[in-house]
């Protein structure tokens, strides 16, 4: 029978809180100041649960495994992708957003004729549902987009700029 480690409940949390992200980044709390998150973070990179990259730390399998988690595979053609097509900029014109941010995928997605879900704007995004409604109010708000709200055959909320 395997043991499973001793965590403590930081550890404990900064683990499970990076499994359930889709890119495994280790995001200490603002709570967790100083010389905690120091002895905190320190701890799992000695046990190897996480590896440090680009200015921040990832969980490695190892992590996920202390988890109880697999590793995510990676998001579908659906999620994030490069606007640097010409249809994406087209979708992007009258309307005043920097191309290549998060709230750019946003009105793209929700420009096509189609409209988009709650969750495929999340999935561009990387967004919570809540920031996702916010952002779609202040693009109602600040902007003057009409965005029309209805529903789909599975009963999904899907949203689309008219």
């Amino acid at each position: 029978m395997d043991t499973l480690p001793k965590l403590t409940p930081t550890q404990a949390l900064l683990l499970r809180a990076a499994a359930r992200r889709a890119d495994g980044r280790v995001i200490p709390p603002d709570n967790l100041r100083g010389g905690a998150r120091v002895k905190a973070m320190t701890a799992l990179v000695r046990r190897e649960w996480i590896e440090a990259s680009d200015g921040g730390f990832l969980l490695t399998d190892a992590g996920y495994a202390v988890a109880g988690r697999n590793r995510p595979a990676p998001p579908a053609a659906e999620g994030i992708r490069e606007m640097d097509t010409p249809d994406d900029l087209q979708l992007l014109e009258g309307i005043p957003v920097r191309p290549g941010t998060k709230l750019a995928a946003l009105v793209v997605a929700l420009r096509r004729p189609q409209g988009a879900s709650c969750l495929q704007l999340m999935l561009a995004t990387g967004w919570q549902p809540h920031s996702v409604r916010g952002a779609i109010a202040a693009l109602r708000r600040r902007l003057g987009l009409e965005v029309v709200l209805t529903r789909n055959a599975a009963g999904e909320r899907v949203y689309r700029i008219d």
